[in-house]
Formats: C-alpha cells, sequence, structure tokens
C-alpha cells in the first residue's frame, strides 16, 4: 500500500503563497485518485482540492476555489498543492490523502473515502 509524506508547509502572511508537495511510496502512483484535506483546530476535516489519476480532472471546494490549484507528477510520484492569495481562515494542518476508488474525481470528497493519509503539514497565515 501507497505511504505519503507531505512537506512544504510553514508560516506565511496573508495574501502570501505557499506549496504543498506529497510524495508517495509504496504503491503505484498512477493508479491512485489523491486529494487535499485540511482540519483546523475545533473543526472537523474537511475536503480541499482532488486529482484524477491522470491528472486530469480536477475539483475545488468553493473556498479555495480560483486560489488552490492541485497537480500531480506521476513520474515523480508527488501531487502538489499551490495556494496563493492565503487568507488566516486557511490556517490548517494540511493532509494528502489517496483512493483506489473508481469513482469520479467529483464524488471523492470525503475523508472516509481515503484509506491513505499521510501526516499532516502546519500552514499558518497570519493576518
Amino acid at each position: 500500500q501507497v505511504q505519503l509524506v507531505e512537506s512544504g508547509g510553514g508560516l506565511v502572511q496573508a495574501g502570501g503563497s505557499l506549496r504543498l508537495s506529497c510524495a508517495a511510496s509504496g504503491g503505484t502512483f498512477s493508479t491512485y485518485a489523491m486529494a487535499w484535506f485540511r482540519q483546523a483546530p475545533g473543526k472537523e476535516r474537511e475536503f480541499v482540492a482532488g486529482v484524477s489519476r491522470s491528472g486530469g480532472p480536477t475539483v475545488y471546494a468553493d473556498s479555495v476555489k480560483g486560489r488552490f490549484t492541485i497537480s500531480r507528477d506521476n513520474a515523480k510520484n508527488t501531487v502538489y498543492l499551490q495556494m496563493n492569495s492565503l487568507k488566516p481562515e486557511d490556517t490548517a494542518v494540511y493532509y494528502c490523502a489517496g483512493s483506489l476508488s473508481g469513482a469520479s474525481t467529483y464524488f471523492l470528497r470525503l475523508s472516509r473515502q481515503y484509506p491513505y493519509w499521510g501526516q499532516g503539514t502546519q500552514v499558518t497565515v497570519s493576518s
């Protein structure tokens, strides 16, 4: 099964940018639909963005649409989340997740649909 390791989190001022990476190992990366979730203190984990196996179809939460971009490089076994125009409300631990489900990326928005998870990386946006 796949193991996932996130990196790239940190502290940034509002309006700034960060790029998160998630490196996969131990599985055939191109067979996994991938997603980013986040969890803020005291809140439930929420879907941020998802990408299909090929890297083609993507889907975003309304709260990040137009500011965040998910992408993947199957040759490097890595999925990315480019985050621009960051806001203090984007502060959270960000997790990447993988699923072998054959469902369309559009429908893979629930954490329970993803069996494989990284350890998370903290993103803090100061005002």
